[in-house]
């Protein structure tokens, strides 16, 4: 059985970028202590898009270029891109690449749980959570709080309280 970390978007411009916030730099120290000492596979999402970004119907919602592919915005921090072995890019909130992966991996051999930290809670982190979960319902899917940030406090908070419901066990609140 194996264990799986799934890192999100702990990209430049969600942290100290164009949508970076204090929040997304103070949770940094815990998610590198995560990362670190996890004892399984470890699997990092980059939110991934390209200069016709305002173009798309996320840029008419959230009129502010960003992750744009290939820029310095895009990157894993640097304080993780050490870690990041296992890149899948995603461009969208949540990723089917990632839930075609994680579906491999329990053939390969089968999976205990599944913990998802990162950013944004309430955006891409309940996104990938909430596929992980119906992908593979069977796993638990944990996501621990402490290592994650939402686009406010307020919405990191209602984020952790809808994946409750949906039996995605929230850890260090």
């Amino acid at each position: 059985m194996i264990d799986i970390l799934i890192v999100t978007d702990m990209q430049n411009d969600f942290i100290d970028g164009a949508l970076g916030s204090k929040e997304a730099v103070a949770i940094l120290p815990a998610v590198i202590e995560k990362v670190k000492t996890f004892n399984g596979k470890v699997i990092f999402t980059r939110d991934t898009h390209h200069e016709n970004y305002m173009d798309t119907q996320e840029g008419h919602n959230l009129p502010v270029p960003h992750c744009i592919d290939g820029t310095d915005g895009w990157q894993i921090h640097d304080s993780l891109k050490k870690y990041a072995g296992e890149i899948i890019d995603k461009p969208s909130f949540g990723s089917l690449e990632l839930v075609r992966r994680l579906i491999a991996l329990n053939d390969e051999e089968p999976i205990n749980s599944i913990t998802v930290i990162g950013l944004c809670t309430d955006i891409c982190v309940i996104s990938n959570a909430m596929l992980a979960k119906n992908a593979l319902p069977e796993v638990p899917v944990y996501v621990d709080a402490k290592c994650c940030a939402g686009v406010t406090p307020e919405s990191h908070l209602c984020a952790l309280a809808a994946m409750k419901p949906c039996q995605i066990h929230i850890i260090n609140e």
